[in-house]
């Protein structure tokens, strides 16, 4: 079966890339044997989405009014990709 490949698709304008280096960087590291790739995608406008190719949009910067606390993140991806799996202490509820 063939592992699913995640865009990061971020703004140039707005300088994101550290931003979705980083998102990549930690999708990569809880999913290292379920995924098969992570590609940064530049763009413009204000752009910051998170989608599996071929797949469901995961996240969209402007559909939320927001960025994706990296939890949250997860959490999405997982429940696509692998939702049987436990996230450990990303599935834990925070106590405010």
């Amino acid at each position: 079966m063939t592992k699913p490949r995640i865009e990061i698709e971020y703004c140039t304008q707005c300088r994101w890339l550290l931003r979705a280096g980083w998102t990549a960087q930690e999708l990569l590291t809880t999913f290292q044997d379920e995924l098969g790739a992570v590609t940064l995608i530049p763009g413009t406008g204000g752009i910051f989405e998170v989608r599996i190719v071929d797949g469901p949009l995961i996240w969209s910067r402007k559909q939320e009014d927001r960025f994706p606390e990296l939890k949250e993140l997860k959490q999405r991806l997982r429940d696509v990709i692998v939702p049987e799996r436990d996230l450990g202490h990303s599935d834990r509820k925070s106590e405010n």
